[in-house]
């Protein structure tokens, strides 16, 4: 199986993509939702996060403003994440499948689970304007162009963005 990472900066449209393609048959796995549900079926883990970070789990958020603790948090939770990719990978049942996520390019641990890497992007207005949080966690993210094998502008129409995906999947893959 080929596994695409589909990245890129928030509100740059990763997961309007992925949308799409679970539309078109396709498995995708998306990070950022499996990792709140580790949060919630893993036993004590909520509480083992709040013991090692110091914090109430409800101030999470904290980590984005404070390195330590972000590194303290995926240290705790990257190995689980990346435990539940592989298993999600061997249930899957289709010769490509699609990751979702934001700074799996930029961790070392999720290298390996994916063979090509798809960049979604949008100028920084159209970001900002789609996602509160845009201008405050663009400096904690950043993209290595050497590893994309695709990028995709999503700065017009949700039917362009469509073509553009349909053209990776003929081209790329």
């Amino acid at each position: 199986m080929t596994t695409v990472l589909v990245t890129g900066p928030i509100g740059g449209g990763k997961s309007t993509v992925c949308k799409y393609l679970l539309s078109k048959g396709y498995p995708v796995y998306d990070c950022d939702s499996r990792c709140k549900r580790l949060y919630e079926e893993v036993p004590g883990l909520k509480s083992r996060i709040e013991t090692e970070l110091g914090i109430a789990f409800g101030n999470l958020a904290l980590i984005f403003d404070d390195e330590a603790l972000r590194q303290k948090l995926e240290a705790m939770v990257y190995p689980l994440l990346l435990e539940d990719i592989k298993a999600w990978q061997e249930a899957a049942r289709s010769d490509v499948a699609f990751i979702e996520s934001a700074i799996a390019m930029d961790k070392a641990c999720f290298d390996g689970v994916y063979q090509k890497v798809l960049l979604v992007t949008a100028p920084k207005r159209l970001r900002y304007s789609r996602n509160r949080f845009a201008r405050k966690r663009d400096s904690l993210q950043s993209f290595d162009l050497a590893r994309v094998d695709a990028v995709i502008k999503n700065n017009a129409s949700v039917e362009q963005l469509y073509r553009q995906v349909d053209n990776f999947l003929e081209t790329k893959i």
